[in-house]
C-alpha cells in the first residue's frame, strides 16, 4: 500500500488530492512542525535523506519531491482513469501536453522561489530579537518586499489569471498533473499577495477545486494547505 508521509501545512496535500481523485488506498503518517521554528521533524529522515515533505512509499520504493511523486502516480495508477481524469498526462507533442510539462515546472522553478522570499520576510520581524533592532528589521524586509517581492507575486498573479481567464484549467480545458502541481502554489500565493487587484479567473479557478469532492477528502484528512505567517 501507498504510505504518504505529510507534513501539516505543507505541500504534500496536493498528494492527497490526487490519491483521493484516483481513489486509490493509502496510509497517511502526518507529521507536526516545531511549534518554534516551523520546520519538519528531525523522525522525516528516517524516511528520505532530505527530510521533507511530501514522500511516499510505494512497493519499496521511496519518492520524494512534488512533481515526481504525481508523475509517478499518474504513470503508474492513472492510465486507465476515465471521465474528468482521462486526461492527467496528455499525449505528447500535442499543445496540452507542452503546457502542463510547462506548468508543472513553473510552480516549483519560477513561482514557489519568490513566495517563500514573501513568507520569509514576513516572518523575520515576528522573531525574538533586541527591541532597538525591531523597527530596522521591519523597515528592511517591508522595503524588500515593496520593491522585489511583490512586483514579481503580482507580476506571477497576473500571468495566471490571464492564462485562466482563456482556460479552464492550466493546460487547457481538462485537468492534468499541472494543476495538482499548481494547487498549492496558487493558495499560497492568493493568500500572501497584497490586497486591492481582483484576480477573478484566478479566483474561480481556486473555488472549482476546492469544490471538487476529492479536494475536500484530502483536506479533510491532511489538514489545511498554507501558512500564512
Amino acid at each position: 500500500m501507498i504510505t504518504v508521509h505529510h507534513l501539516e501545512t505543507s505541500r504534500s496535500q496536493r498528494i492527497l488530492w490526487l490519491l483521493e481523485e484516483l481513489g486509490l488506498p493509502y496510509e497517511l503518517k502526518i507529521y507536526q512542525r516545531d511549534k518554534a521554528t516551523r520546520l519538519a521533524p528531525p523522525e522525516l529522515k528516517k524516511i528520505h535523506p532530505l527530510g521533507k515533505s511530501p514522500v511516499i512509499t510505494d512497493a519499496g520504493a521511496v519518492i520524494a519531491e512534488s512533481g515526481a511523486i504525481i508523475e509517478y502516480l499518474v504513470e503508474t495508477y492513472g492510465q486507465n482513469a476515465g471521465g474528468d481524469l482521462a486526461h492527467l498526462q496528455p499525449a505528447a507533442g500535442t499543445q496540452e501536453h507542452r503546457q502542463c510539462r510547462f506548468w508543472m515546472h513553473y510552480a516549483e522553478g519560477s513561482l514557489m522561489n519568490w513566495l517563500v522570499m514573501k513568507l520569509v520576510f514576513m516572518s523575520i520581524p515576528q522573531q525574538p530579537m533586541p527591541f532597538f533592532v525591531r523597527p530596522i528589521a521591519r523597515a528592511l524586509c517591508g522595503t524588500v518586499q515593496q520593491k522585489l517581492i511583490d512586483p514579481n507575486v503580482d507580476t506571477a498573479l497576473e500571468f495566471m489569471d490571464q492564462h485562466l481567464a482563456q482556460n479552464t484549467w492550466f493546460a487547457g480545458q481538462h485537468l492534468t498533473m499541472a494543476d495538482f502541481q499548481m494547487s498549492f502554489a496558487v493558495e499560497a500565493a492568493l493568500s500572501r499577495a497584497r490586497k486591492g487587484t481582483p484576480r477573478p479567473h484566478l479566483q474561480a479557478y481556486l473555488e472549482r477545486m476546492q469544490a471538487r469532492p476529492a479536494y475536500q477528502r484530502g483536506i479533510a484528512k491532511g489538514g489545511p494547505v498554507v501558512m500564512t505567517s
